[in-house]
């Protein structure tokens, strides 16, 4: 189940990686390391904060009703 959420984030990485290195490199492995946690981290900060961006942005999120 991990494996789904976390093969198109490293597919991701390595295509954005390889902008920067060769595939070929020796370090490329490292680079695409460190370009996936940020990716993860951007997508986590991004929905830690969501309301507040949503807020700041100017998209008002509708007040639930109750059921």
């Amino acid at each position: 189940m991990l494996n789904l959420l976390i093969r198109p984030i490293m597919f991701l990485s390595a295509a954005i990686a390889a902008f920067f290195v060769a595939r070929d490199a020796p370090n490329f492995t490292v680079i695409q390391m460190v370009v996936g946690l940020l990716l993860i981290v951007a997508l986590v900060g991004i929905g830690a904060f969501w309301e507040t961006l949503a807020d700041r942005f100017g998209h008002k999120s509708k007040p639930r009703e109750p059921l």
